[in-house]
């Protein structure tokens, strides 16, 4: 018996497959119940959603009961990429995740003012990417876990103070890195000797960078730094440049969205699916439903490909701003 299923239904069944946590998880069983048409066709689909919900609840009822508390420097990812910011005290990396994103870390003018790790979503024209405040780099102890959620992350952003010896906070922070076994990822294959190395996409954000009259000291400090860093010169304070660094964190993190257009009807633009660099037509079907995935028969794309709608196969890899249409 045929279950009807709305179109809301399969766009809430994605978020559950890309839920990361048992709580996402919950909140999408229960609007995926709560919009499935009551009927006999839809009896087994509600049970066994039901079922689902109730061990995921049992489960979470568990952990409360033993206590167990995550760490504060677990942070499950969220959004299109994942960046941590790291740095010397007092560079401003708080004052960044405050103005760039929606949290609020304690932001003062003495040093050591972050102890854990704060996330906060920023907003890149259609998409969003979580920051992480992090605690200085240059205390007399770091966290061993802040190591870990370095190494799970997907960009760094390396923040020095114009203002301040920068040279020497972009070594010094470095330094940590490699004694940790943590690489910037375009100098990778230096350390190829080396077992459990750790590369990591690095973008240098050069603070307090306020206006015009301190652009020369920028100048100078890209001359003066030997290794040919990528970086930013940005304002906290100001917002000077903050679209610059938008782009480059998209950029560094090698993604693609990729909008969906349903045969007959326009796309939306303004929800895309977000692809790593080189994805293809199949993957992209797998992004929008297994079924599509599973009965993919052709596919046409608008934007990269020769001419608007044209026939692609499945191994087509799409660009960014591309819009696929899938047939079944």
């Amino acid at each position: 018996m045929p279950t009807n299923l709305p179109p809301e239904y399969f766009k809430i069944e994605e978020q559950y497959r890309a839920a990361k946590t048992p709580g996402e998880k919950i909140t999408c069983l229960d609007d995926m119940l709560s919009i499935i048409p009551k009927h006999k066709g839809t009896d087994r689909l509600r049970g066994d959603l039901r079922r689902k919900l109730a061990k995921l609840k049992d489960a979470a009822q568990t952990r409360k009961k033993t206590g167990r508390q995550e760490s504060a420097f677990h942070i499950d990812k969220e959004g299109a990429g994942q960046a941590v910011i790291i740095g010397h005290a007092n560079v401003g990396k708080s004052s960044l995740v405050a103005a760039l994103t929606n949290a609020a870390p304690e932001v003062a003018a003495y040093p050591f003012t972050t102890w854990t790790p704060t996330p906060g979503m920023m907003l890149i024209e259609n998409i969003q990417v979580q920051l992480i405040d992090t605690p200085p780099l240059n205390g007399d102890y770091v966290e061993p876990e802040l190591t870990n959620l370095i190494r799970r992350t997907d960009l760094v952003l390396l923040v020095v103070d114009l203002q301040a010896y920068p040279i020497q906070q972009l070594e010094d922070t470095l330094a940590f890195l490699e004694e940790r076994r943590i690489v910037p990822r375009r100098i990778r294959d230096r350390y190829t000797s080396q077992l459990r190395v750790i590369s990591i996409p690095l973008l240098v954000v050069v603070n307090k960078n306020d206006d015009e009259s301190s652009d020369g000291d920028f100048e100078v400090l890209c001359e003066l730094i030997e290794e040919d860093w990528q970086m930013v010169s940005v304002s906290a304070k100001t917002g000077r440049n903050f679209d610059r660094l938008k782009q480059a964190v998209f950029e560094r993190l090698e993604i693609v969205r990729v909008y969906s257009k349903p045969p007959g009807k326009e796309p939306d633009l303004s929800s895309p699916f977000v692809m790593k660099k080189g994805g293809t037509v199949e993957q992209f079907a797998g992004k929008v439903h297994q079924d599509f995935l599973a009965n993919l028969k052709s596919a046409r794309v608008w934007g990269s490909a020769t001419h608007d709608g044209q026939m692609v196969g499945r191994d087509y890899v799409l660009q960014d701003g591309d819009v696929v249409e899938l047939r079944t």
